[in-house]
């Protein structure tokens, strides 16, 4: 059985757009261990991912991916030059993970923020409970009350 996720990325770093370009792409730079933990412990091929559009106006659902390559160490956190580096990662004893997501779909509207939080369906959602996390889970029904919203005209 397939879990749902969400993952946040501010749209002038890495969009949706960017997402259906590349096709496919490693998501890479958490460093939130909660977020870190779903990646290398509870994501798996297959698993679908709502795509976020955080520090937006307004930011929301945008989109979504699927989990395509399970939790491995996130090779930036070793990268000196990166903006993710950190020296007490190491090749021997990652601390730092990462997945490979591919792009689905477009919604062909964005489900705001404030939308989901005025939704009854969707008050015990992480997002509107912990909105900081930048990888978190969400619940079949909320996954599915989403994906209706997005494609209503």
């Amino acid at each position: 059985m397939a879990n749902y996720w969400l993952v946040k990325s501010e749209p002038s770093v890495y969009s949706i757009d960017d997402l259906q370009r590349d096709g496919r792409t490693h998501w890479d730079g958490v460093r939130n261990y909660q977020a870190r933990n779903i990646m290398r412990d509870k994501m798996k091929k297959g698993d679908l991912v709502l795509f976020y559009h955080s520090n937006a106006n307004p930011p929301g659902v945008v989109g979504m991916a699927k989990v395509v390559r399970t939790g491995y160490p996130d090779h930036t956190a070793r990268d000196p030059q990166s903006n993710y580096y950190d020296p007490k990662s190491t090749e021997e004893d990652p601390r730092w993970y990462m997945v490979d997501i591919e792009f689905v779909e477009k919604f062909p509207r964005l489900v705001s923020l404030p939308e989901i939080k005025d939704h009854p369906q969707l008050q015990e959602m992480v997002l509107v409970r912990r909105s900081r996390l930048s990888v978190q889970p969400v619940r079949p029904h909320e996954f599915e009350t989403i994906v209706s919203l997005a494609r209503k005209s």
